[in-house]
């Protein structure tokens, strides 16, 4: 039987969010990939709500704006085909959600992959646009070698933030092989 609650870090990520972002509020969605979270963001902001969705790559762009099409949610999000690293390029206004689910994108080339430094300045960006109680969630993917370098050098950094800026906790699976995916979850103070 396979669990109900303590499944997958996206799912955790969800029910964080979920207990945060409310009917037409703001959020970003700093990794659209295949434009799940997408369509969740929209799905909670509501009609009058807004999300941000970013992706360095067109494909993710192209197959998240197909899935908001199909589900009638396309005119909540603003799709952006720009790095993460420029959040506040395009964002001038608190959110109260971002997600991050780092990685590569599924069904395309696995060489295209996140990397710590553009994501350590999206997260740093993220913060200065979380409004107060905001949160970020960050799935990271440590399966593959660039993924293991952007889990620590994320780890060791986020573990230096000032706690009376942000509250940062990590959930990970400790018996689960293959270096399964963990969370990281920042609140703003």
């Amino acid at each position: 039987m396979q669990a109900k609650f303590l499944n997958r870090a996206t799912d955790l990520a969800k029910d964080i969010i979920k207990k945060v972002v409310k009917k037409d509020d703001i959020v970003i969605d700093a990794t659209v990939g295949n434009g799940n979270d997408t369509l969740f963001l929209c799905d909670l902001v509501g009609e009058r709500g807004k999300v941000y969705g970013f992706d360095i790559q067109e494909l993710a762009i192209k197959r998240t704006e197909e899935r908001l099409k199909k589900n009638g949610l396309a005119d909540r999000a603003l799709l952006i085909n720009d790095g993460h690293e420029n959040l506040s390029k395009y964002v001038n206004q608190k959110v109260t959600a971002i997600m991050f689910n780092l990685g590569y994108l599924p069904r395309a080339d696995h060489k295209i992959t996140t990397k710590y430094e553009t994501t350590l300045e999206a997260v740093k960006q993220g913060i200065d646009l979380l409004a107060t109680n905001g949160i970020m969630t960050i799935v990271i993917y440590p399966g593959h070698k660039e993924g293991m370098e952007e889990k620590e050098k994320l780890l060791e950094i986020l573990s230096n933030f000032s706690q009376n800026v942000v509250n940062v906790l990590k959930m990970e699976f400790i018996n689960q092989k293959n270096n399964p995916p963990l969370l990281v979850a920042i609140e703003r103070k």
